[in-house]
């Protein structure tokens, strides 16, 4: 079952730390992926979470999503695997 999570619209100062803090709340975090340009090697204001447990991603998402967090409404959903992504936007595009 999957536990890993898209949180989009980072404050662009956030580090791991804040956000495994963050989402420590509602159970144990078993990693936290922080992206950056690989040009500039700034944060790209996203990142993903993944819990151990899914009762935990659900109440993470449930009570963070479109919350202010750091001066900044959070999105927060399930992380989808690359190819329903592909595939949806391949059908976005016709």
């Amino acid at each position: 079952m999957n536990t890993k999570m898209y949180v989009g619209n980072l404050p662009f100062s956030a580090t791991e730390n804040e956000l495994r803090g963050l989402f420590e709340q509602f159970g144990a975090v078993n990693a936290v992926e922080l992206p950056v340009d690989r040009t500039t090697g700034t944060p790209r204001g996203f990142a993903f979470v993944t819990m151990e447990e899914h009762g935990a991603m659900s109440s993470a998402i449930g009570t963070l999503n479109a919350k202010d967090w750091n001066g900044r409404r959070l999105s927060v959903n399930e992380a989808r695997p690359r190819a329903d992504r592909a595939l949806a936007d391949s059908r976005s595009r016709n």
